[in-house]
Formats: structure tokens, sequence, C-alpha cells
């Protein structure tokens, strides 16, 4: 395992470790976090722990151009329960993303390091939202960074059912629109494979990031 300096820079992503941790340390600055998204690399850790730089073996994705919409989900979004804007909040987003409750989780890895270090890659056009609203109350949203061909999703919150679920694929939308070859679901969980994510290589992966 890599442990970081002030130099800017990381190790091949071949060394990561069989969990997909690739370095330690470093800090979380515009241009180590841009250098970080564009090799396939994130940071994931909590607030008692020192910054950890992943890349793992199997990537979840979605391919926004082979997506189904799953028929139950179909039904709501043709019930025009709420709407959808973009980029429209994006401090509102991820502070909710902080604070929102998950079952089997005690706290939040979104630490107010993180959450400083996206505003400011929000500030640069390079992070970006999707809000959820209804009766023009933000009751849904995810965020992520935009690499412009390759969307790397980061966290979602849900205020009411199927409100973070909406966000998604009106996500997936405008990614199969705007000709973009990814959405980037970073790591397995089962949410995500009910919602249609699957998981491909890293080297997959990276050929495609790199493909741009």
């Amino acid at each position: 395992m890599y442990f970081l300096t002030s130099e800017l820079y990381f190790p091949p992503v071949t060394e990561a470790s069989y969990e997909g941790i690739l370095a330690v340390g470093g800090d979380l600055s515009e241009e180590r976090l841009l250098l970080a998204y564009q090799n396939g690399i994130f940071p994931w850790f909590d607030d008692d722990e020192p910054i950890l730089w992943w890349c793992p073996s199997e990537r979840m994705v979605i391919n926004p151009h082979d997506y189904k919409i799953p028929k139950s989900l179909r039904n709501i979004l043709n019930r025009n329960l709420f709407e959808v804007s973009f980029n429209q909040n994006f401090p509102e987003v991820i502070k909710n993303c902080q604070t929102s409750k998950r079952k089997g989780q005690r706290g939040t890895w979104i630490t107010d390091s993180m959450m400083e270090a996206y505003l400011k890659l929000h500030e640069l056009g390079v992070a970006k939202s999707v809000e959820v609203w209804q009766n023009n109350e933000l009751v849904g949203g995810l965020y992520g960074v935009d690499l412009g061909h390759v969307f790397c999703g980061e966290s979602m919150f849900s205020k009411v059912s199927n409100a973070s679920k909406v966000a998604f694929v009106s996500l997936i939308q405008q990614l199969k629109e705007a000709n973009y070859h990814l959405l980037d679901c970073q790591v397995h969980n089962d949410h995500l494979e009910k919602l249609g994510a699957f998981e491909i290589s890293r080297a997959s992966y990276l050929k495609i990031l790199k493909s741009n």
C-alpha cells in the first residue's frame, strides 16, 4: 500500500490491494481529486480514518445506451409525481447525502472535509447534482463527478419513497442524450444491482475511461 506525500502522484492502479485500496494519505485538493478520477481512483474513508484511495478490481457501472428502465419505476415516472432539475442546488444535495440515515450504517463517509472538497469541485464545474422536487421541496437527489464522457456517481438520498430512483434514472436518460459512455457507480451493492447496475473489470473500466 502506497503512502502519499505532498507530491501530486498516484501509483499504478494494479498495485491496489485485494480489497481495492491503492493509497493512503495525501489531501483532497481539487488537483488531486481530478487526477484521481481521471485515472479511475476515488476517495472513500470514515471520519476516524486517514484518506483512503480506492481502485477496485471490479467496477459497478451502467451503460446509458443499453439501460432499460424497470417497469415499476417507469410507472412512477409516468405519474409525474416529481419534478427533476440538474445542477441547481448542489450544496443542499450533498448536505442531504451527508445527513441521511442509511440502513446498516452507523454514520456517513461524507466527512466535512469531503463535503468542502466537492463543493470546490462544483465551483469548478466538475461536481454536479440532480435534484428531485415534490411540492417545491427537495425530496431526493444525487451528486457526482462529471468527466465529460463518464459520470462518476458518489451518493444519493431520498426523503420520500422512490425520489432517489427518479434522480438516478433521470441522470441516466440525460447521459444517454449527451452520448456518455458510462455511469460509474464505483462498488457493488444490492440496491444498485436492483436498479440495473452491473460489474465490469477494472481493465475494461479504465479502457473506457481513457477512450476520450
